[in-house]
């Protein structure tokens, strides 16, 4: 053990360009998930020599978070020595993190005397207050670890992208970054033409630089196929399924084209080739439990025959079974269990499914991340299972409210619409329907008609949420 630090060291550590420095929260990476995606990229990028160096840096930072320290330290001098092999040069731009990541740790670990031998390489490689953060080789490790860590990055990552390739345009490293941070952020309008859609292009041109890369071209044919140009995402698809047959991101990525495509069979067949390489995928799991979800769907709206319960009932055993696995691999993985949730109360399991949505509700306020899923699935499992409509309209309000353009958001406004008009035609007078037309109206800014739906529903029922949502819309159109 090296003698007490100086009092300047952490001042110099806190200037670095590293994971440890990138305000990545631990209540925002789900770290047993990314530690197996890190782990299972590093089995797929054993010839590529650049990239594995990053995830083995980033992967020491995930087992530092889990407190696996000795795991992390020698992580990273597998990482400085693969990028050493690589660049023939330990005071290459590429070891910056890594070096920065080590001296972080022997910091923790207090082995100070070395902790200040990579600040000193580090010093030798740049002035650590100003030229490392404009770096490409730091801001693309920097786009990748955002990616990689949470959801909550992805529009970091696209900045990082977006400067790493002002300054190297044609990186096929960057390029390949930005197109997945664009396909996992950017999402057409209706107005949006496929000419003008920024995803397409950079996928295209991330496609150009990176020209035996299959998961940017089945990312394509999945965006390609919003503005219905079903021929050339086909050809996309069987392209790199026969280039890279068993390349786990490729037939995770492809089963999810067919399953978009109403082939959940074949996604399923495909999913399941991928399982048996990577079977800590929730990834995966959840991409086999929305197939299995689909196909139960469909069965139940088929005419009725003699095994089509105990049919029905297999797929959901599938799909729950599915979901348990993908909620087991990322313990916040909100949307899955919500579904999850929900499919308990299908199953008559109503004390499991209200546990768990106690649980998704309390993960997903604590994360403040997709509480508007939690919502709408609970509304659905008071319509469906517990057969009560008020708090099921109470919860598709709140999401609504919270995320009216998400796809929940608007399942919510087709929920509420049905069951407000519904209740018009059983009693014409009754006013607690045209307080959800008006809500919905107001939700949308038509004001008007928000006001008329709110007069109208006083008309019939005295309540003072609709008097004050009404005496709030005159004054805003005064």
């Amino acid at each position: 053990m090296s003698m007490e630090p100086d009092r300047t060291l952490r001042t110099k550590l806190h200037q670095l360009e590293c994971h440890f420095t990138w305000a990545l929260i631990k209540d925002d990476i789900d770290r047993n998930d990314v530690l197996n995606r890190l782990e299972e990229q590093i089995k797929l990028d054993l010839e590529k020599k650049e990239r594995l160096a990053r995830t083995y840096s980033a992967l020491a930072y995930v087992q530092f978070l889990l407190e696996l320290h000795k795991e992390a330290h020698n992580n990273l001098m597998i990482s400085m020595e693969l990028h050493i092999e690589c660049h023939r040069d330990e005071f290459h731009n590429a070891l910056i993190v890594t070096y920065g990541n080590l001296a972080w740790i022997n910091y923790h670990l207090k082995n100070y005397a070395e902790c200040e031998s990579y600040l000193e390489k580090l010093q030798k490689i740049s002035d650590l207050r100003t030229e490392s953060s404009s770096v490409p080789e730091v801001l693309g490790e920097k786009g990748w670890t955002f990616l990689k860590f949470s959801r909550k990055y992805y529009e970091r990552a696209k900045e990082c992208f977006r400067k790493a390739l002002e300054l190297e345009p044609d990186e096929g490293e960057w390029n390949a970054g930005y197109a997945i941070a664009l396909y996992r952020t950017e999402f057409e309008s209706l107005e949006c033409t496929l000419e003008d859609s920024p995803t397409i292009k950079q996928l295209r041109r991330a496609i150009d630089t990176n020209p035996d890369d299959d998961v940017l071209k089945v990312l394509l044919s999945l965006r390609l196929t919003v503005f219905k140009r079903y021929k050339e995402a086909e050809s996309l698809v069987e392209k790199a399924l026969e280039r890279s047959p068993d390349h786990p991101h490729v037939i995770r990525y492809v089963g999810k084209f067919f399953r978009n495509q109403g082939n959940e069979d074949r996604s399923i067949a495909l999913l399941k080739r991928a399982l048996e390489h990577s079977p800590n995928s929730s990834f995966i799991h959840h991409q086999l439990a929305l197939c299995y979800k689909q196909k139960k769907i469909q069965l139940q709206q088929e005419q009725s025959h003699h095994a089509k319960g105990s049919r029905v009932q297999q797929i959901r055993d599938q799909c729950i079974y599915h979901l348990e696995m993908a909620t087991s691999l990322m313990t916040s993985f909100i949307s899955a269990m919500s579904d999850l949730a929900l499919l308990y109360g299908e199953n008559r399991n109503m004390s499991q499914a209200e546990e768990l949505f106690q649980v998704t509700f309390k993960t997903a306020e604590e994360k403040k991340d997709n509480l508007h899923v939690v919502n709408f699935y609970f509304a659905e499992f008071q319509l469906y299972c517990h057969k009560c409509e008020p708090l099921a309209i109470k919860h598709y309000m709140e999401c609504l409210k919270m995320s009216p353009n998400s796809l929940e958001g608007k399942k919510s406004a087709i929920r509420l619409r049905s069951i407000a008009n519904k209740r018009i035609r059983r009693n014409s007078q009754e006013g607690e329907s045209y307080g959800i037309l008006g809500f919905l109206h107001k939700e949308k800014g038509e004001k008007h008609q928000a006001i008329e739906c709110y007069e109208k529903a006083l008309s019939y029922e005295d309540n003072d949420e609709f008097l004050s949502n009404l005496s709030a819309l005159r004054m805003s159109l005064q």
